[in-house]
């Protein structure tokens, strides 16, 4: 059997059937089954995981009762048999086929027949099978063409353009730069740089932040320079969050939502080494983390602490001169990175995120010094988890003043869609 193929299936298993997260599901399967190409793996479980209901929709035109009534198994291997045939021309339809057939022998047992069938049932069809009608429902459309929950397309509509939707979309299913944050503790960016391009890398500045640059090659978590703290990985709008938090010299800075830590290192690589950095987080084996990357990086400023950041804790009132609050949210501004956010149902959970983020806003507010600054930050692109929460948090609070509000969009900024929110304390208002 082909370990590559074997291994992408495993994958994409974990992620349907455990509910993983892709990325870490990919990284321990490649650990486990050593494929000859890693490459050609991640480009078919991201095609399949980016491509998911419009590879659902296929099936359905092929399979009398539908793709929901197969098994995960069978599913699974029609999804990654029909992308390799609609969208890797690498791939000849023959081994796209014989090969999904080998897995359905395996995995599927019996239904290799039903599997085989399938296929060469979509080669005989492919050309005359139909999107929804975009002139009937818009919404079905864009959302079967591009696999996204009927719900996001909604909720982007209201708040855009449809072409500007459209080009959203699209930005989502495809390939983010790989990024990383030089530390400045350790080196300047021109000797960083000149030591990756030495080892044959590609690299070029960022366009947002000044320790960011743009990296192409592979292994490169692998190097010493990475193993000697020499950089992290993070896109540039996660940078930007630190950068627009504006950290000093000897500073007392919370970060309350602070795992899994790429802000609070960020910050921490700014105030070389200077003042307090307290990263809170509910789970302590988050924090653990944190703890190892600061001692990879040389970081000493940093002191984590498990804490719920919806309560407020009375020792730290209005005693911080930065306050962060990375709230959790819905992360619909990371699809590039986790494609399986894209299928969320609108459940009652996240219906309630705005609510769990502004108790945290608000509750982490009361740290700020007069004169302090506190910064929101989502990595979404919603406007009611961002803009509505800090319209909301301004009227409760009017001793906080909006200085700055960014949303960063894919198709537009080319990185993660991010929101960040800066916000001032008045001197003198208490």
């Amino acid at each position: 059997m082909d370990a590559n193929r074997k291994t992408a299936y495993l994958t994409l298993m974990d992620v349907e059937s455990k509910k993983s997260y892709s990325n870490i599901a990919l990284n321990h399967q490649i650990i486990c089954n050593k494929p000859g190409s890693q490459a050609f793996v991640r480009e078919l479980v991201y095609g399949v995981l980016e491509n998911k209901m419009l590879l659902d929709y296929y099936i359905d035109q092929l399979v009398s009762s539908g793709a929901a009534s197969l098994r995960a198994s069978d599913r699974t291997v029609l999804r990654m048999g029909i992308y390799q045939l609609a969208r890797m021309d690498s791939v000849p339809e023959y081994a796209a086929v014989n090969e999904s057939v080998i897995l359905a022998k395996k995995y599927c047992r019996g239904r290799d027949g039903f599997i085989n069938g399938v296929l060469r049932n979509y080669l005989n069809r492919r050309f005359t099978i139909k999107l929804p009608d975009r002139a009937e429902d818009e919404v079905a459309y864009l959302s079967v063409k591009y696999s996204y929950a009927p719900w996001i397309v909604e909720m982007w509509m209201e708040q855009y353009k449809v072409e500007f939707v459209e080009e959203m979309l699209k930005a989502g299913n495809a390939t983010p730069p790989h990024t990383i944050r030089l530390n400045w503790l350790k080196i300047m960016k021109k000797d960083l740089m000149e030591k990756l391009e030495s080892k044959g890398y590609e690299v070029k500045e960022g366009t947002l932040c000044q320790n960011a640059l743009h990296v192409k090659g592979s292994e490169l978590l692998g190097t010493e320079l990475y193993k000697h703290g020499l950089f992290s990985v993070q896109d540039e709008s996660s940078m930007l969050v630190a950068e627009k938090l504006n950290p000093k010299h000897g500073d007392v800075v919370m970060d309350v939502c602070a795992a899994p830590g790429g802000k609070t290192l960020a910050i921490a690589e700014r105030m070389n080494n200077t003042g307090t950095i307290i990263a809170s987080d509910i789970y302590r084996r988050k924090l653990d983390i944190i703890d190892k990357e600061a001692e990879r990086l040389g970081i000493t400023n940093v002191r984590t602490r498990s804490w719920d950041a919806t309560r407020v804790d009375s020792s730290m009132v209005e005693k911080a001169d930065r306050v962060l609050v990375d709230a959790p949210c819905s992360g619909l501004g990371v699809v590039r990175r986790k494609p399986e956010i894209k299928y969320k149902e609108k459940s009652q959970e996240m219906e309630l995120l705005p609510r769990k983020q502004l108790a945290i806003l608000s509750a982490s507010s009361q740290y700020v010094k007069p004169g302090g600054m506190l910064v929101y930050s989502t990595c979404t692109i919603s406007p009611y988890e961002n803009q509505r929460v800090v319209s909301d948090f301004l009227k409760k609070n009017p001793s906080f003043k909006k200085e700055e509000m960014i949303q960063l969009l894919p198709h537009v900024n080319d990185t993660d869609g991010f929101f960040i929110c800066i916000m001032k304390r008045d001197r003198g208002l208490v």
